[in-house]
């Protein structure tokens, strides 16, 4: 555990998930999306690509992580 770092409790596609990750995109590469394609959403606002490392999570936060699916 990083000092200074306190874990959390938020949810991620409804599924209850501690974290350390303070930001969008620390707890992207903390579940393994790294540079994948996805959709992002906090409590149901829309975060773009290029706003997720100053997307700050808070405790209790919902987190919504879409990828896309192939076929129609």
């Amino acid at each position: 555990m990083q000092l200074g770092r306190q874990e959390h409790k938020i949810l991620v596609n409804g599924e209850a998930t501690a974290t350390q990750s303070t930001t969008l995109a620390e707890l992207l590469t903390e579940l393994g999306y790294g540079e994948r394609e996805v959709a992002t959403a906090i409590n149901g606002a829309f975060v773009p690509r290029a706003a997720r490392a100053a997307a700050r999570l808070a405790p209790q936060d919902a987190v919504e992580i879409v990828t896309p699916r192939q076929g129609g």
